[in-house]
Parts: structure tokens; C-alpha cells; sequence
């Protein structure tokens, strides 16, 4: 008998959350369709400590900087980006001020002091970027843009996701001349 009480309790609970999540679904609430950098974020995530490969852009042989971001937005977007930094600084894309970032921009570093780009790598939010770095540093990683050594090497960013919702099509995103 206490068996057959603990069952129905149960089954009670069950359709009780079921209602619940069916009012977490009503018309009343609007619905966030998920941004287009959500996915090419968390694949980002799930890659944190692939080895670091200069000229990489593999999961499976380690990554350099700009092999790690052209992997994810072919991946994940469709978009083919240029291989190197200093082909990807010039592909033609918005700039963004660094107070307007949003996750999936992707930001441009001088850390070699010479004034050119030498490093790219995904903002994430929060202020922090997700890239690959040195294989002393770890490989993929996430790191701050508020740490002294990548705000001093900070250049700027560029907004290469489309705007909202687009239908798939595979893009070739070249550099302008």
C-alpha cells in the first residue's frame, strides 16, 4: 500500500513538472533564439587544451591563432576565413569599438611590437576572448582582455558573424586589396 502511495506521489510530481515546463513554453513568454556565436562558442569551449601547432588547423594535430578561429567559423558558421592574421585583419567586416564587442567578434593583437597584427583570437563575452596560444601557454585558452599583456597588445576587432538569423550557405571571406 505505501508502495502504491509513493508511486502515485511520484507520477504527481512528474505531471507537475511536466505542466510547468509546458508553462515555460506558453505565448506569454517571448523565446531568445540563440545567438549565432552561441554554438561556435561552446565548440571553442570544447576544444580548451588542444595543443598549440604553428601552421595548425586541425583538433586533431593542435592549432596556431589564426588556424583555431578559421576552424571554428568554417565549422560552425560556414564561413571560410584567410589562414594567416595579417590576411584576416583585412577581410571586409565591420570594425567594433572594444565597448560594443559581442561574443563570436574577432579581435586582432600586435604582440610582437612591431605594429602589425600577430595574434587573433574569438571574444566571448564578459571580456574575456577564447584562442590558441603559445604550446608553452597550453594551446586553446581562454584569457582576459583586462590582463595587462593583452590589453597593451590589444589593436581591434572586427564583426564577421552576420546579423541575426541567415539562412546556411557556405561563404569564402576574402581580404580586400
Amino acid at each position: 500500500m505505501a508502495e502504491s502511495v509513493r508511486l502515485a506521489e511520484l507520477q504527481l510530481d512528474q505531471a507537475q513538472a511536466e505542466e510547468q515546463a509546458m508553462a515555460a513554453l506558453s505565448d506569454e513568454q517571448d523565446y531568445q533564439m540563440p545567438s549565432l556565436a552561441d554554438s561556435m562558442i561552446e565548440q571553442g569551449r570544447a576544444l580548451l587544451g588542444t595543443r598549440y601547432r604553428m601552421g595548425g588547423s586541425s583538433a586533431k594535430t593542435g592549432f596556431d591563432c589564426s588556424g583555431f578561429v578559421g576552424f571554428l567559423y568554417k565549422q560552425e558558421m560556414g564561413i571560410q576565413l584567410p589562414r594567416s592574421s595579417r590576411e584576416l585583419i583585412k577581410v571586409d567586416a565591420p570594425k567594433v569599438a572594444r565597448a560594443e564587442l559581442e561574443p563570436g567578434d574577432v579581435l586582432f593583437f600586435n604582440n610582437r611590437g612591431r605594429g602589425q597584427v600577430s595574434h587573433v583570437g574569438i571574444f566571448i563575452g564578459d571580456d574575456q576572448f577564447i584562442h590558441s596560444s603559445s604550446s608553452r601557454s597550453g594551446g586553446v585558452r581562454i584569457d582576459s582582455l583586462e590582463d595587462r599583456y593583452w590589453k597593451a597588445s590589444y589593436m581591434l576587432a572586427k564583426r564577421i558573424l552576420p546579423e541575426g538569423p541567415q539562412p546556411f550557405a557556405e561563404q569564402s571571406l576574402s581580404s580586400e586589396n
